[in-house]
């Protein structure tokens, strides 16, 4: 019973409060919710919108991943931003300059992607595994930072290539593309997709099926308990933080090499928040982060149906930080309950021992 609690209760608790909270934001804003909802459904079968939804999702899992992996550590890597990025726009420059038999240029640029964006990880984690210095503030610092080496790079000055009004890197040749899957005027699904989802089997399999995943977990629960397991809790922070930029590096290869084979100055940004509430709806858990960045993606796609029915589509950002404040409060409660139930559970067996722990019932303390 108390698995089940653990378990279900939590999303279903989340997915009530979100459901009256966006209600009330829609009848707020003078929407019908239920015709606000129907429309948003409807929409994913019109034109491209499931296809587009499952690319968004799979540039969101990566994200989500990345950030998870800080979780698991107790790290709160906020710099997946700034490390997708570097990682994208220097896989970017290299799979346009090199010259590679199609399938081993692609593979190159994706290793490139992961290894640009664990060196920038590294940044922070050397600093707070050398001074102290809070994750936190690093990597908020160094997503500006990364947005002025992304300019610098792709500047005529650098390695921009100046196209019409737009500028970016020079772009990747065919044998660096990544076909996707064509399911017509439907639209086509990346290729990488497939990608996104051996990141989350092989994440999961670190994470339950090797020792490392158990020492980082346990590093997370308890560094101080870790270290006297054995466990050197310094270099779990470091390759935690190197695994998490490796992944961020990966965020945009299905964009990259399945649609724009450049990077642009234009290029979308904002993917590293976005992994941040994916990975809290998620709770870290790769089949809870899938689910978090489809309902992340469904909800931006679909929100321009909302305009059919007399709703600002802005009203999506509201659901969107309603679910995840519902999911983190939903989580909490049960927390609290299950510590209280424990905390009764233990009260009545020390009652049942006549008060004193670990004492058999009615033996006195003095004698044996």
């Amino acid at each position: 019973m108390n698995v089940v609690r653990g378990k279900l209760l939590p999303p279903v608790l989340a997915i009530v409060f979100a459901a009256l909270l966006c209600s009330i934001a829609l009848l707020v804003s003078g929407g019908n919710p239920a015709s606000a909802l129907t429309a948003m459904v409807a929409q994913v079968g019109e034109g491209t919108t499931a296809v587009d939804i499952v690319n968004s999702a799979s540039v969101y899992y990566l994200a989500g991943l990345a950030v998870a992996i800080g979780f698991q550590m107790n790290l709160f890597n906020i710099g997946v931003e700034g490390q997708y990025r570097v990682g994208a726009v220097v896989a970017a420059i290299v799979g346009g300059a090199i010259s590679l038999p199609a399938g081993l240029h692609a593979a190159v640029i994706i290793v490139v992607a992961a290894l640009a964006g664990a060196a920038y990880a590294a940044i922070p984690a050397i600093l707070k595994v050398t001074r102290g210095v809070n994750e936190v503030i690093a990597t908020i610092m160094l997503n500006a930072i990364a947005a002025g080496v992304v300019a610098f790079l792709i500047s005529q000055d650098a390695f921009g290539v100046l196209r019409g009004n737009n500028i970016g890197t020079a772009e990747i040749a065919e044998t660096g593309w990544v076909p996707g899957i064509s399911f017509g005027s439907n639209g086509t699904v990346f290729g990488l997709v497939l990608l996104a989802a051996a990141v989350g089997v092989g994440y999961w399999v670190m994470m339950n099926r090797s020792r490392f995943g158990f020492e980082l977990r346990a590093s997370g629960e308890s560094a101080t308990a870790a270290s006297a397991g054995g466990v050197n809790a310094k270099r779990m922070v470091l390759v935690a933080m190197l695994l998490s930029g490796a992944m961020a590096g990966l965020v945009t290869m299905p964009e990259l090499l399945g649609r724009d084979h450049t990077y642009l100055i234009t290029s979308p940004t904002g993917y590293g928040f976005t992994g941040i509430a994916v990975a809290l709806l998620g709770r870290n858990h790769p089949g809870g982060v899938a689910l978090g960045a489809l309902l992340w993606a469904f909800l931006d796609k679909s929100a321009l149906a909302l305009d059919n029915v007399g709703v600002p589509k802005e009203i999506v950002t509201i659901m969107q930080g309603t679910i995840v404040l519902s999911v983190v409060v939903a989580y909490e409660i049960v927390r609290r309950l299950e510590l209280a139930a424990e905390q009764r559970r233990v009260g009545r067996q020390n009652s049942g021992n006549g008060g004193a722990p670990g004492q058999p019932a009615g033996a006195s303390a003095g004698g044996v």
